[in-house]
């Protein structure tokens, strides 16, 4: 989700934190949390989505079919949309059952069933509309410059069901892709994800037909609709395949298409560089140009700054714009299989900040943006809280700085070529991409085995407490001191700076006496979250 992080960190991540906080009392609405058995029984493998957009009432109708397994036999069904649509009619394996909806969840009566079933959920209705999109969802409707229609969907923390039936839970992706149907005035533009495999038109309507044949998280279903220009350029992944790069940029702004491509197309070497090659080489590297802060939907990543850049190294950079591009490899490849473990895509994706600094300005640039994330750590709550977490109580503005904050310690207590190997194996390893997910201890434990440390202790340190490192320094006589760690979860090498320059040091439970002219200073390059006490 949309995080800007740029040198101006700390201005930008407070803000962060007040549109989490200090928001107008409206209904909010979570996804995840405590699986309903009914759910967990059945393994979503494919959505087909049937919507026409009246933008005149701002309203939808149409249908969602459902491709499922059902593990073990059951009578009754359970889907999630919220209860402001009115269900017309429900179709189970082409016969019209009854239901009950309720509490934003349906309900379907069946006769005892398992194995693969297909629903067909004929709904209508008013979405809600987004406050503060992207971080209270809803749909958008606004317009251009020009007056042109502008519909934009987010739904990230409140859950798919705010605009579909469907299961909204991030451990349940569809396995053989979504199809989406979407009807909206002729003369408009739909920009949706994966391929699109054509359009039609009737009656002063064009319906686009978008499919993606990949897994996909149920937030990252969602269209955007407006007066688009399509700006095409190919792009040469890292092992030769070529992709298909695409803005969707307002008719009013398409001058400015050819720099957001060109920054695209720069970001994507750096990414596939640490990453491995760029995830959804089968569909396209895509854009769509929203009215608000950018979101990671998968191919088709939204950009909502006004065409404005930072300038590094002589070269030009959007933090929505590489951060959002990030979640590719981040949220969409290596994905949660709980929000309780939002720190991964969310954290990783925010230290891949730091990654791009580091090859445009070199380990200066790096060193900022991480000594930005340490700032800004509130340490309120752990990173995991729990299992079973719903999205609105895990997300803070620690998910993001903590957790990339944490990446900086491992790459420091591991070394670069292990670090990195490592990182890397997370993203390209099948055992952690697409059609499976991740937790912390999945992450944890691919580390501990590629470096044969035990990193649990660490691990456990940094994401379910909110403690920091601590250390007493005391002076002995003029030259001697002795430093007594007081928390450390294990043996780590810490460096000290002294009056003789630099030394590297283990320490875990013993004191450890040092000479030193002047007070010594502990870390000195910040690698941990500390606290010295001098007595």
């Amino acid at each position: 989700m949309i995080k800007p992080l740029i040198l101006s960190f700390i201005v930008l991540v407070s803000s962060l934190s007040s549109n989490v906080r200090a928001q107008p009392e409206v209904k909010r609405w979570k996804s995840g949390g405590k699986l309903n058995p009914l759910q967990a029984n059945m393994d979503i493998r494919h959505y087909t989505l049937s919507l026409n957009v009246a933008i005149s009432n701002q309203s939808i109708d149409g249908f969602v079919e459902t491709d499922f397994i059902l593990n073990n036999p059951t009578d009754t069904l359970l889907f999630d949309l919220i209860d402001q649509y009115q269900i017309k009619k429900i179709v189970l394996d082409k016969k019209v059952v009854p239901f009950l909806q309720k509490n934003d969840r349906i309900y379907i009566i069946a006769n005892a069933m398992s194995g693969k079933h297909k629903t067909k959920i004929e709904y209508s209705g008013k979405p809600p509309v987004a406050v503060r999109p992207p971080w209270f969802g809803g749909f958008t409707w606004t317009t251009d410059k020009n007056g042109k229609p502008w519909v934009v969907i987010n739904c990230q923390l409140d859950g798919a069901k705010i605009y579909f039936p469907c299961k909204d839970h991030p451990s349940d992706e569809p396995n053989e892709g979504v199809d989406l149907f979407i009807t909206a005035p002729q003369g408009l533009i739909v920009a949706g994800p994966g391929l699109l495999q054509g359009t039609s038109s009737k009656a002063g309507k064009s319906t686009f037909h978008w499919k993606t044949n990949y897994p996909i998280s149920n937030y990252c279903v969602v269209f955007n609709i407006a007066d688009y220009q399509i700006i095409k350029r190919p792009y040469t992944t890292l092992l030769g395949n070529k992709v298909p790069m695409e803005f969707y940029v307002l008719r009013q702004d398409v001058a400015q298409a050819q720099q957001v491509l060109d920054i695209r197309e720069r970001d994507t070497h750096i990414l596939e560089n640490y990453f491995g090659e760029y995830p959804w080489v089968k569909e396209k590297i895509g854009i769509a140009q929203v009215p608000n802060p950018g979101m990671e939907h998968q191919t088709m990543i939204t950009y909502g700054d006004p065409f404005t850049y930072q300038r590094f190294g002589g070269q030009y950079y959007s933090a929505n714009l590489f951060h959002e591009f990030g979640h590719e490899w981040w949220a969409n490849k290596v994905t949660n299989k709980d929000w309780a473990h939002m720190w991964i895509q969310e954290g990783i994706d925010t230290y891949a900040e730091a990654l791009c600094f580091r090859e445009l300005t070199g380990e200066r640039g790096y060193d900022s943006m991480i000594t930005s994330f340490r700032v800004n750590i509130r340490n309120k709550k752990p990173l995991v809280l729990a299992e079973e977490v719903n999205s609105q109580d895990t997300y803070t503005g620690d998910t993001y700085v903590k957790g990339a904050f944490f990446m900086h310690t491992l790459r420091y207590v591991l070394g670069d070529a292990l670090f990195f190997s490592t990182l890397k194996k997370l993203a390209t390893d099948s055992a952690y991409t697409y059609h499976h997910f991740v937790t912390t201890d999945d992450v944890e434990q691919l580390f501990s085995r590629e470096s044969k440390i035990d990193l649990k202790p660490l691990f456990y340190f940094y994401t379910q407490t909110t403690s920091r490192l601590e250390f007493v320094l005391t002076q002995q006589n003029t030259n001697i001191w002795t430093i007594a760690p007081k928390n450390i979860p294990m043996k780590l090498p810490v460096e000290i700076l002294t009056s003789k320059g630099v030394i590297k040091v283990e320490l875990f439970d013993q004191p450890m006496k040092i000479e030193s002219s002047a007070i010594p200073i502990i870390d000195p390059g910040n690698h941990y979250l500390k606290r010295v006490i001098i007595e």
